[in-house]
């Protein structure tokens, strides 16, 4: 399964509503016999990557999106939730 764009405003940042989506979609994933959830997420979303590897998820890669962004040292980390019981 892949989690994408999921986003929260700035007006409700910080009270736990990321956390709680992501989990959901774990439980989601779970319930329906996903074996991991994957996700992409830019360098600079520091607070993004402290969440999901808060939520179990582990860095598996990274990519230029570009010719541009690999000019600019520019990456998109890929990361993976393995799901208990599951390949």
């Amino acid at each position: 399964l892949e989690l994408k764009r999921m986003s929260v405003s700035k007006d409700y940042r910080g009270q736990g509503i990321s956390k709680a989506l992501c989990g959901e979609v774990l439980r989601f994933a779970r319930a329906r016999g996903y074996g991991a959830v994957v996700l992409s997420t830019s360098m600079v979303q520091v607070a993004a990557q402290q969440l999901y590897e808060g939520q179990g998820f582990r860095k598996v890669g990274a990519t230029s999106p570009s010719l541009l962004g690999s000019l600019l040292c520019f990456q998109i980390f890929h990361y993976r939730c393995d799901l208990p019981g599951r390949a």
